[in-house]
């Protein structure tokens, strides 16, 4: 399997507070291209296991494109990967990696934007930010919700755009330890005066949760509330690199259990016809086979679609279905509001019909 995946240089490793530290890596001019990214955008990690050789696990960058690029990552309670990488790396070392990937950034720059991060949820509200002051004449505000001012990842940073910014970028910090966990209302109630921004959103799933139903009762379109979710990736992404060979070698004494077979799939008879809008260009095929999941199909055209878990448990590879039917074999990321809305896993979807099926990469 072909995953292009790249090894890349630490090339300094910063504290952020006392359970989150910022990955700078190096990129290889040879590979720049590979690792040119939107803002709001994440990276998968190989990070090693002494059993499987890796573990992979999506963590978002926190720099503007044009920046070195970094991810932050704060530990999480029995979070093997992120205490893994917080206890042990270190400049020079190097980790596996996959290109960019994730769809959660603004489309439209000129829209003001209202922004919700809950901890190590500003991680990519920080590089949508850093951008929108940079690049662009949108007014910001960010709603920042922690546990405790200790634990206020970028807090300095934030100050420091504020004051440049005064007119544009407005931070609202909130604190568990002196407020309590924000209600919906109390979200409602900030943000009924934004009600025609653009309103991005990452941090815990209740808090997520609190923002989302805060922002519907305002009547937020859909098309104007954006989430980020992470699920932990349980399959590995990267193929068959060194660190799974020496792990598999390490353990070919070691059975493991089979999963239980699904029920017999229910699906056309014959090969499909698609058709895939990716990148500005069109592509048309008539032999799209059943079973054949569509990243698969894809990649064995030769077209390299986007993907990072290829398990349905994070977004990266994301479609959206413009006609005929398909069928998710698995999904762990998108709401019924997602798929209300046409969109889909394409690591995860198959032909549901003889019909032709046509699908847009957004």
């Amino acid at each position: 399997m072909d995953t292009d995946s790249y090894l890349l240089e630490v090339r300094d490793v910063v504290a952020e507070t006392a359970d989150a530290s910022s990955i700078v890596f190096d990129v290889p001019v040879d590979v720049a291209g590979a690792f040119a990214s939107t803002p709001g955008q994440f990276l998968t990690l190989a990070v090693p296991s002494a059993r499987t050789g890796l573990v992979a696990r999506c963590y978002s960058i926190s720099t503007p494109p044009g920046e070195p690029l970094t991810v932050t990552v704060k530990r999480t309670p029995d979070g093997y990967a992120s205490n893994w990488l917080n206890d042990n790396l270190r400049p020079g070392d190097t980790v596996r990696v996959l290109p960019p990937s994730g769809i959660f950034s603004p489309k439209d720059w000129s829209a003001d934007l209202l922004l919700f991060a809950g901890g190590s949820g500003i991680t990519p509200i920080m590089s949508i930010v850093r951008t929108a002051l940079a690049e662009h004449s949108a007014r910001v505000v960010l709603f920042y919700a922690n546990r405790d001012e200790t634990s206020v990842i970028f807090a300095s940073a934030l100050a420091e755009l504020a004051a440049a910014h005064p007119d544009r970028l407005q931070v609202i910090h909130w604190l568990e330890s002196v407020q309590g966990l924000p209600s919906e209302a109390q979200l409602g109630g900030f943000a009924a005066a934004y009600s025609t921004w653009t309103s991005f959103c990452c941090g815990p799933a209740p808090f997520m949760k609190a923002v989302s139903t805060a922002l519907r009762a305002l009547d937020f379109p859909r098309e104007r509330r954006h989430q980020e979710k992470f699920v932990s990736l349980g399959g590995n992404p990267f193929g068959d690199v060194e660190e799974v060979l020496a792990a598999q070698a390490t353990l070919a004494s070691v059975d493991d259990a089979d999963e239980a077979e699904d029920a017999a799939p229910v699906g056309p008879s014959g090969p499909v016809k698609v058709e895939i809008e990716l990148d500005g260009e069109e592509h048309v095929f008539d032999d799209w086979q059943p079973g054949t999941k569509l990243l698969e199909f894809l990649e064995s055209k030769g077209i390299k679609a986007p993907y990072s878990c290829r398990e349905g448990e994070c977004s990266a590879c994301a479609v959206r279905l413009i006609s005929g039917e398909v069928r998710m074999l698995h999904n762990d990321v998108l709401e019924q509001e997602d798929l209300d809305e046409g969109l889909r896993l394409g690591c995860q979807s198959v032909p549901a019909t003889e019909d032709p099926v046509k699908v847009s990469y957004r």
